[in-house]
């Protein structure tokens, strides 16, 4: 286990950056990790983790959420619109919204409660045809449409291309929030996070780093 390793890397990133202690957060993505290494991050007194997948993160949080009080759950991954109920009773937040229709339904949900958990609008930096998320010249339109749904977005999330530089994209997903005034930016992963800090990060996703190489079945 790496936590501690991760967390002075972070600190001294803010540092390098002329940022303050702790604008960068961590979120441990736990996805498809073994229980026992979940545990024993949450031992260690973490409270952020990222999950990918509804149905895994409902069948793995509530026993922890019983015993280890303040755990926040993000979900990183996407999300379907059947998932939208479940998925916003579980999450304090959603970084992967990235189409009209499931912000439609989020919408409704959030009428219905009374509430909804953070938002955060994914874009495709890379324009990748495979992966999601909303092109970068129609994100400014689909934020302001969203938020007039009244729905409480925050802020933009990337995963940038495997093969190019991030800091390009770091780069382009910090100039696309400052123009629209959305305060959170969710980049950064375990081979990257140092850079994504330097761009303005604000969440960073750090998995293998911390937990080990996941088990895929």
């Amino acid at each position: 286990m790496a936590l501690h390793d991760i967390q002075t890397r972070i600190a001294a990133a803010e540092a390098a950056a002329d940022r303050p202690a702790g604008s960068a957060r961590l979120i441990a993505v736990s996805k498809v990790q073994p229980p026992e290494r979940v545990e024993a991050v949450l031992a260690q007194g973490h409270r952020l983790f990222g999950e990918n997948r509804v149905q895994e993160a409902s069948e793995r949080w509530p026993p922890f959420q019983a015993r280890f009080a303040g755990v926040q759950l993000h979900l990183i991954g996407p999300l379907q619109t059947n998932k939208a109920r479940q998925a916003v009773e579980m999450f304090d937040a959603i970084h992967t919204l990235d189409r009209i229709k499931l912000a439609n339904t989020l919408a409704r949900l959030a009428q219905e409660r009374g509430a909804s958990p953070e938002l955060l609008v994914q874009v495709n930096t890379g324009a990748e045809p495979q992966k999601a998320g909303i092109l970068p010249e129609e994100a400014d339109a689909f934020v302001a449409e969203v938020r007039a749904m009244d729905l409480p977005v925050t802020g933009l999330m990337c995963i940038p291309p495997v093969d190019e530089e991030p800091s390009l994209h770091f780069a382009l997903l910090a100039k696309i929030a400052a123009r629209n005034g959305l305060a959170e930016l969710s980049m950064g992963m375990s081979s990257d996070f140092e850079k994504a800090i330097r761009f303005g990060a604000t969440y960073v996703r750090v998995g293998s780093a911390i937990f080990g190489e996941r088990a895929y079945d």
